[in-house]
């Protein structure tokens, strides 16, 4: 038996990346996953590669985490599915590097409306559903080595992971006396796509110039002493969605190799 057997999780941001790997995971130990992405076709088709081996265990939705009916919409879907909602994964995120002397209204409203707000509706939306349910649950939140430290290209993204984590922490308090706990992970330099993106990002402005540049950088003090797999972040994730953290919240568990030691 599985670590989650049976368990009814969401994950946003699941086409591609940490998201994909965290619902797979989530599959391998026995848990009913709905993967979730504003792309609904990416993520449709990530759900069809898994249903071949989970059947029905696999759903999908296309979301807009910034969307509170769209939010509430995925949240009823999976319910109708699988009957009841135990985890979710409030995984969605973005970022688009600028200098910090170049950072715009339109680039800060719309990173800390992806990783923040996004991040606040779901929590709101998973607690409602939970508590109407009457059985507890889990919110998991994605944050960064981001909230612990800030970086000069990439700061309304450092500013919306420090949010996710107080938006944890309030969460946690607010939520106990329902038996629903909120934790988080913070992951270091992993490599998906959102990095590779980061990466082109970075020279675009002037930041990098080379590809690959910024990665070595960012990795150069990782005392493990190379970059993350999605997959090394998924050990983590699963047991945060697992009886075994039930005593944990409010806390971010940091998954980064070493980078920052807090």
């Amino acid at each position: 038996m599985g670590r989650v057997t049976d368990r009814v999780c969401i994950v946003t941001g699941a086409a591609q990346g940490i998201g994909r790997a965290i619902g797979e995971a989530l599959l391998d130990e026995g848990a009913k996953v709905c993967f979730a992405d504003i792309n609904g076709n990416k993520v449709a088709d990530v759900a069809d590669a898994n249903r071949a081996d989970y059947g029905d265990d696999v759903t999908s939705a296309q979301v807009d985490v910034t969307d509170r009916d769209q939010v509430r919409a995925m949240i009823a879907h999976t319910v109708e599915t699988h009957g009841r909602l135990d985890v979710t994964f409030n995984n969605a995120g973005v970022n688009k590097p600028m200098n910090f002397m170049d950072v715009t209204e339109d680039n800060w409203n719309f990173i800390m409306g992806v990783n923040g707000l996004g991040c606040m509706i779901g929590m709101q939306e998973s607690a409602r559903q939970m508590i109407q349910q009457g059985q507890g649950g889990k919110i998991i939140n994605t944050a960064s080595i981001a909230s612990r430290q800030g970086f000069d290209n990439v700061a309304p993204y450092c500013a919306s992971k420090w949010a996710v984590v107080s938006l944890t922490q309030s969460g946690a308090r607010d939520l106990a006396k329902h038996d629903i706990t909120v934790t988080g992970f913070a992951p270091g330099v992993v490599a998906t796509e959102m990095w590779k993106q980061v990466d082109r990002d970075l020279m675009d402005i002037g930041a990098a110039e080379r590809p690959g540049q910024a990665m070595e950088e960012f990795s150069a003090e990782i005392l493990r002493g190379r970059v993350a797999r999605p997959e090394d972040i998924t050990g983590t994730t699963t047991f945060l969605a697992s009886k075994d953290s039930d005593y944990m919240t409010g806390q971010i568990v940091m998954i980064d190799g070493g980078m920052t030691l807090v």
